[in-house]
């Protein structure tokens, strides 16, 4: 008898049944929302510490809240409170930020107080990087360590999705996030049964981190800029342009981000490594200006509110010193992610590109910059397109992002991304 050889049709995996999925939904849910929760409590704590730093703290002395002496004052003394703890509390805060990513190792319950005090003094003290890496990674910490106990035959790796899936919807205020970074992840593995089956139990967490976030800060990425119709041809040729500059501009700190992070290694203590990295920090800030500290996304909110209002030499320089305070400030140990701050050098960009040429609108100009910039440094191309799309919330600019996006990912796929090995070699 003949044997069959035929294989199954594509998309004919077996689906796994709704007795199997529905058991996950309470637990990715509760997740999800926790995820949400610390993420909102450490930035709530930070700004609160922000304000007292940068405004009442500056008021009482009577220093101007800005003024280059108090932004290098309080970058350098930033560094050396990072530096303390990192040194002195148990865990250290975890490991060298420079080799982590969205995809967070689990760690011990002792390191995580560490790794909430530091990023919260990064995200008041000023120093270029976003709250991701560090929440994540708290997050999915917690989530193995309680998930473990009460569930104990669930494998570890399905907290850690439900943790990373919850925090990246609350980080965005949008489940559609998670399930591209999750989606993306998938693509090497094999899994099984069909794909919607792996997503189910993330995307009900990042749904409710991302409701959970909505429900109590209503965030928004839409920057309100000037409207955007249809595009044309124009607009396809300076998407396509300004897009691949932005990804040209991110490999230069992509590239010299082992050399960095290796000067500021033969440190070798962190209470030489941070407060270094503070003192160029404070360095940067007295010539890029207020606007280039921080995580980004109010003064890029800032910026798109005026975008004719300061010259393309004064965009080009907040542009270069705010993507060489993320390589220092990822470089010398602070802890904290290179979303965020990528978006206000793409940002910057793409309204140094309108003020140099007035016909690239600038929703073009600051989308297809901000692709390109987080092309590079994430190397991740569903979220730098999803990010890059809803800054400028208009349909007909989706099209002319995914085409853009062709020849800024030739610029990079292959090549390093803005992430290090333990041994300080790039990932590529």
């Amino acid at each position: 008898m003949a044997q069959d050889n035929t294989q199954p049709a594509p998309g004919t995996a077996q689906a796994a049944s709704a007795r199997t999925l529905l058991p996950t939904v309470v637990p990715a849910l509760l997740v999800g929302a926790v995820s949400s929760l610390v993420l909102l409590g450490v930035s709530a704590a930070a700004e609160e510490l922000q304000h007292a730093l940068w405004q009442d703290l500056p008021d009482a002395l009577g220093v101007g809240r800005y003024s280059v002496a108090w932004m290098f004052a309080m970058l350098t003394a930033t560094g050396v409170a990072v530096g303390l703890v990192v040194w002195k509390v148990p865990g250290h805060a975890g490991p060298d930020p420079a080799t982590t990513g969205l995809e967070a190792p689990v760690l011990p319950l002792a390191v995580l107080p560490g790794l909430v005090l530091v990023t919260a003094l990064v995200l008041a003290g000023g120093p270029s990087l976003g709250p991701e890496n560090p929440i994540i990674a708290v997050n999915v910490s917690l989530a193995v360590w309680f998930g473990a106990r009460a569930f104990p035959r669930t494998a570890r790796r399905g907290w850690v999705a439900l943790a990373e899936a919850g925090t990246i919807g609350a980080l965005f205020g949008t489940p559609v996030a998670a399930a591209l970074v999750i989606s993306e992840a998938l693509a090497g593995q094999r899994v099984k049964g069909q794909l919607w089956d792996s997503l189910f139990a993330p995307l009900a967490a990042a749904g409710a981190g991302a409701l959970t976030t909505t429900l109590v800060s209503d965030p928004s990425f839409d920057l309100h800029l000037p409207p955007f119709g249809q595009p044309g041809w124009a607009d396809l040729l300076a998407a396509l342009v300004v897009a691949s500059a932005g990804a040209l501009l991110g490999m230069c700190a992509v590239y010299a981000f082992p050399y960095v992070h290796g000067a500021f290694r033969r440190l070798r203590h962190p209470m030489l490594m941070l407060p270094a990295g503070g003192v160029v920090l404070g360095a940067l800030a007295a010539l890029g200006g207020h606007l280039t500290l921080f995580k980004g996304l109010d003064e890029i909110a800032e910026l798109a509110a005026d975008p004719d209002g300061w010259t393309a030499g004064e965009f080009a320089v907040m542009t270069v010193v705010k993507l060489a305070a993320l390589l220092v400030a990822a470089s010398c140990g602070f802890r904290g992610g290179r979303i965020f701050p990528s978006v206000f050098v793409g940002t910057a960009l793409g309204l140094c590109a309108h003020a140099l040429v007035p016909g690239v609108h600038p929703a073009v100009g600051v989308s297809a910059a901000v692709l390109g910039v987080l092309l590079a440094v994430t190397r991740q191309g569903w979220v730098s397109l999803f990010v890059a799309a809803v800054l400028a919330a208009s349909p007909g600019m989706l099209t002319l992002l995914c085409l853009a996006s062709l020849p800024a990912w030739l610029l990079v796929t292959g090549r390093p991304h803005m992430q290090l090995r333990p041994d300080g070699t790039a990932v590529g």
